[in-house]
């Protein structure tokens, strides 16, 4: 016969505790007593057999069964968690909007102010995407992300066609030798976004532009698109920029593009959500708006 399940309360006192090595922080957390979290935490020990923490003095660690026993149960409780938000907010008017970080600088944030002024019905909950990240295991009502058209089990829409060119801080041009045509951007230090996820569009951009650089004299590599926009706003150096994101930035003069040379990109910013949440209301009304929002940009 199965062994009886610990109780979800003994489970959230271990997460919390373990978390911040402390029971005492760990009843700050959950609102209880530290005699609380101590009782559930010794109930969770006798069931298992095991010793799940060391306690010396003022401090509190893992055990090494603890740890293991950490490594199994958290990502259980992150999907209980998700689960309940996701039936819990399905017919609320809490909205869920996950997103890529350097699309949320440039163009979600500064586009909520008004979204909230037309609907202050909604409760909004920001979480952060990672290019690492696997889209079927985050909840969320609707998530925006960078790709190509096809998205199997979501419904799409691209926000709108993308160009990529090289943009830099124009600071950067007035103390660096004159930049008249590619082959020049060897005498700049040159901003590249690069990780295991994220594709460099430097290699793309110069063979559009006809140009035969196999490398730059000074390159700082960036491993986030937000990192590599922050590196080129500062001057560090000339970096290439997303015509969604920069749009801004090249209006107000912070960025300028040297070259008249733009790539089409056959990816882009897409809006997603699931099928059993795109025709929930609030669903349907933010994608509609945040679509025709940034058409007018």
């Amino acid at each position: 016969m199965p062994r009886q399940l610990p109780s979800l309360s003994a489970l959230r006192a271990f997460e919390a505790a373990a978390r911040h090595q402390s029971f005492t922080r760990a009843a700050i957390e959950l609102k209880l007593t530290q005699t609380a979290i101590s009782h559930r935490i010794r109930e969770l020990e006798s069931q298992l057999s095991v010793q799940l923490f060391v306690r010396k003095q003022n401090t509190t660690h893992l055990t090494e069964e603890g740890r293991t026993y950490l490594e199994c149960v958290r990502p259980a409780l992150a999907q209980i968690a998700a689960a309940t938000e996701s039936v819990t907010s399905i017919h609320d008017n809490r909205l869920t909007i996950a997103c890529l970080s350097g699309f949320a600088d440039r163009c979600l944030m500064p586009a909520l102010p008004r979204f909230r002024q037309e609907n202050p019905q909604f409760e909004l909950r920001l979480t952060p995407l990672a290019a690492s990240e696997r889209l079927e295991q985050r909840d969320f009502d609707v998530a925006i992300w960078h790709g190509p058209d096809e998205w199997p089990g979501f419904d799409a829409d691209r926000v709108s066609d993308e160009r990529i060119f090289p943009v830099c801080a124009p600071q950067l041009l007035k103390r660096g030798p004159p930049l008249r045509q590619p082959q020049d951007l060897r005498h700049y230090p040159i901003v590249r976004t690069v990780s295991p996820i994220i594709t460099d569009d430097w290699p793309a951009w110069l063979q559009h532009a006809g140009c035969d650089l196999d490398g730059f004299d000074e390159e700082i590599y960036c491993e986030s698109l937000s990192f590599s926009l922050n590196a080129t706003l500062a001057g560090l150096g000339i970096g290439i920029g997303r015509s969604l994101l920069v749009q801004a930035d090249l209006a107000a003069g912070r960025l300028v593009a040297p070259f008249g040379i733009d790539l089409v990109s056959h990816a882009g910013y897409q809006v997603l959500s699931r099928p059993e949440r795109s025709m929930l209301p609030k669903v349907r009304l933010f994608r509609q708006w945040l679509l025709e929002h940034l058409s007018e940009r």
